[in-house]
């Protein structure tokens, strides 16, 4: 299930408070300035810094 697009538009980082990045390949919200990709499950936002995958350098 894909996350709405038009959702995206509304959330952002809860750390570093910027946009997200929709990344639909991998189905993740991603935080380059946090260095975070936020899942997205069953087309729900996991917006919880305990459950993004850290991003490589």
């Amino acid at each position: 299930m894909d996350l709405r697009t038009d959702l995206t538009s509304m959330l952002v980082c809860p750390l570093s408070k910027e946009k997200l990045i929709y990344d639909k390949d991998n189905q993740e919200l991603i935080a380059k300035r946090s260095g975070l990709a936020y899942p997205i499950k069953e087309g729900i936002p996991i917006m919880l810094p305990d459950e993004a995958r850290k991003l490589k350098d």
